[in-house]
């Protein structure tokens, strides 16, 4: 039978818009139009009330306080003026530490801004995952015992959905004195986060959690003081951080999608849990040889990343128009060769070519489970050319 509409199944990409989200946005787009700093009018005062409560339901939700908040257009911005905003200061105030350690299976905002720190003198060192996506703690230890700046290792893997052991880490970086950084784009909202664990530098993005694209978060520890210098000049908002007029609509969804994180998280992840133990199931049951890729453990309720037993993704991919999953990260979707990640975990490069990324969220259903299970075998039947490991 065809679905109605689409089903998607790529919720690591981004999250459909919550419907109570909207509902707090419409306000700021059609009552109250004003500019949040223009505090010299009631318009003026309210939206910038409404971009107050927003920041600090997000501050809340990651255990920090709401002027540790510094609002962005999204992950990626914040994972760039984390990163280059870090150097930038350590250059202006003579800071000799040049080493900036992250890691292989970083996304791509991540992993380019530590490599164009080399033009400023900066030491790039980009350490392996072990077959697992987990970082190898002792690996981490050698590399710090070079003096270093910063260390950046996101909290849940976008394409893997792996869940690295932030505190842990964030402990061998306090000891080496350096600052820590954790892009938590894919982390928010699906596994507690509390920024006490050693974290600095949190990154963090609404579309995500069933918020509006466009809008994000820096967190930036204030005691002891985490130093960064902006990326940008401007009006001076956002602490002189992050210039530039902030979104009241974008940023009030921002909030009340914080807030409904933190509310239905446990629910959230105990029922989509049971909806991919019942996809695995059913595809492991249909297709010997289907292998998870990464840890099973230390991995969030809703990603499955698979590698078929035969067949390329794209493949399958066409032969399932009315299923949306993908095979890796949306910035490099267009990208014909393998996953970086998948390859940097040890697979080959047909390992790679035949696996999928599959995103449940808040609103799949178990019947849109049991469409995707009978599309992805009958798909997984009619793929041609096997690609042999």
């Amino acid at each position: 039978m065809t679905p109605n509409r689409p089903i998607f199944l790529d919720n690591q990409s981004t999250t459909p818009l919550d419907p109570r989200v909207w509902a707090a946005m419409v306000p700021w787009f059609t009552g109250n139009f004003a500019n949040p700093h223009s505090v010299e009018h009631a318009m003026g005062r309210d939206a910038e009330a409404a971009v107050e409560c927003a920041r600090a339901e997000i501050a809340a939700l990651i255990g920090a306080e709401a002027r540790e908040i510094v609002l962005t257009s999204g992950a990626t911005e914040s994972n760039n003026l984390a990163i280059k905003g870090a150097a930038r200061h350590a250059i202006r105030v003579g800071e000799p530490r040049r080493r900036v350690i992250t890691l292989a299976t970083e996304h791509k905002c991540v992993l380019e801004s530590v490599r164009d720190l080399a033009a400023d003198g900066f030491e790039p060192v980009i350490l392996p995952v072990q077959s697992s996506g987990l970082l190898d703690l002792a690996c981490l230890a050698d590399a710090l015992a070079t003096p270093t700046l910063l260390v950046s290792v996101m909290g849940v893997n976008n394409e893997t959905g792996i869940i690295q052991d932030i505190p842990a880490i964030a402990a061998l970086v306090k000891q080496a004195g350096a600052l820590m950084h954790c892009d938590a784009a894919q982390a928010v909202g699906k596994i507690p986060l509390d920024v006490a664990c050693g974290v600095d530098l949190m990154s963090l993005t609404a579309h995500k959690i069933y918020g509006p694209k466009g809008v994000g978060a820096l967190y930036v520890r204030r005691r002891p003081r985490a130093r960064i210098a902006p990326l940008f000049s401007g009006g001076n908002q956002e602490r002189g951080l992050r210039s530039g007029t902030l979104a009241p609509p974008l940023v009030a969804g921002f909030g009340i999608a914080a807030r409904l994180a933190a509310t239905e998280r446990e629910a959230d992840a105990q029922r989509i849990g049971a909806l991919r133990a019942a996809l695995w199931q059913h595809l492991l049951t249909a297709l010997p040889g289907l292998v998870l890729n990464g840890d099973q453990a230390h991995r969030i309720a809703g990603n499955l990343n698979l590698c078929f037993p035969t067949g390329a993704a794209q493949q399958m991919m066409r032969l399932c128009p009315d299923l949306c999953v993908s095979t890796g990260s949306a910035c490099s979707s267009a990208d014909i060769e393998p996953s970086y990640v998948l390859r940097a975990m040890g697979l080959s490069d047909a390992q790679a070519l035949r696996s999928l990324r599959i995103g449940i969220g808040r609103f799949t259903s178990r019947a849109d489970i049991d469409f995707a299970a009978r599309a992805l075998i009958v798909a997984h039947s009619r793929t041609l050319s096997p690609l042999q490991a």
